[in-house]
Order: structure tokens, then C-alpha cells, then sequence
């Protein structure tokens, strides 16, 4: 099945929406538990007491590749390129968890963005901090949320008793 995101934009964010996200999420959150720790996993930026980072190869996890489909084609639309390399990694936030703040203007990053996969109540707003302005996203399943990579951002306390599980994105300019 072929995914599209319906984007919108929203100041310095673009919130994109896809439509029939639960087989595909119920789908790729069995692969992460599946691969997390397997051998074509690994573990990165400890922080705060633990990992934030979690990446796993693609060809582990199949049932992913329509979902980076769906956003690689975003990203290309949005930056009006159709030659872009894409780096992703999971975020399992447990209960207490949260991610200080940071950028993602390391190299040549031209978009980050994140996809929430679960999503329970009260686990953790998106914060991202423009200028003199903190702007806040409620993070829902389904939702991708796209910014630049050089505006710093966190993720507040995980207040529930569950994961919540996202997949972040960056793209940039494929080598030619």
C-alpha cells in the first residue's frame, strides 16, 4: 500500500496528517519491538540516564519502508529535490523519559522531522524554540511534524505509564 501525507503549514513547522495510519503503525511498532535490540540495531546519545537513539537497518524492518516512502516523498515536495539521502532513528520514551534540548544542524541537514507512532495521554509535548517564541505540538499518532534542522527542540516528561514510540527523520542533499 502506497502512503501520502496532507501537509499544512504552521509558521515555521509543516504538520503533515496520514490518512489510515493504524495497520501501518500497529505494523512497524512489532517490527521495532521485534529488531530494538537485535543484531541490526543500535543504541545512541545517552542522555538524561538513557539511550534516546535507536537505530535499526531497513532491511530489518520492511514493514517500515512504505512509511519512509511516505516521507522521503514529503521531504522531496517540500524542498523541491528529488535527490535526497535520509537518515532515521526510533525514540522509545519510557515513563520519566524526556530529551533536552538540542538542534540537528550538525552536517548538511536540510529537514528533521518525527513521526509519532504511540501516543498515549500525557507523555510528552514537542517543544521547539524560535527565536523568543516556544512553540508547542501535542504529539498524535499519525502525525509528522517537519522543521528546520537548526532550530532547537526537546520533548517534555513522559507523564503516562506507557511508551510512547516516535521515528525521527533527517534529509539532506544526496552525494552526486
Amino acid at each position: 500500500m502506497t502512503y501520502a501525507f496532507q501537509v499544512t503549514q504552521k509558521g515555521p513547522l509543516n504538520i503533515a496528517w496520514l490518512e489510515d495510519f493504524d495497520s501501518l503503525n500497529q505494523s512497524i511498532l512489532k517490527a521495532y519491538d521485534r529488531e530494538a535490540q537485535g543484531q541490526f540495531s543500535r543504541h545512541s546519545h545517552l542522555e538524561l540516564g538513557r539511550y534516546e537513539n535507536t537505530y535499526i537497518d531497513i532491511s530489518a524492518i520492511p514493514e517500515f519502508q512504505p512509511l519512509a516512502d511516505a516521507v522521503k516523498h514529503t521531504a522531496q515536495t517540500l524542498l523541491q529535490q528529488t535527490e535526497l539521502k535520509m537518515g532515521f532513528w526510533f525514540n522509545a520514551m519510557q515513563p520519566g523519559d524526556k530529551t533536552a534540548r538540542h538542534n540537528h544542524d550538525e552536517e548538511d541537514e536540510l529537514l528533521s522531522c518525527v513521526y509519532y507512532i504511540t501516543v498515549p495521554q500525557n507523555s510528552g509535548d514537542l517543544l521547539l524554540f524560535d527565536c523568543d517564541e516556544t512553540l508547542r505540538v501535542t504529539p498524535e499518532a499519525g502525525k509528522l511534524v517537519l522543521f528546520s534542522p537548526k532550530l532547537a527542540h526537546a520533548v517534555e516528561e513522559n507523564r503516562s505509564d506507557q511508551q510512547r514510540l516516535s521515528v525521527a527523520f533527517n534529509f539532506g542533499l544526496a552525494a552526486s
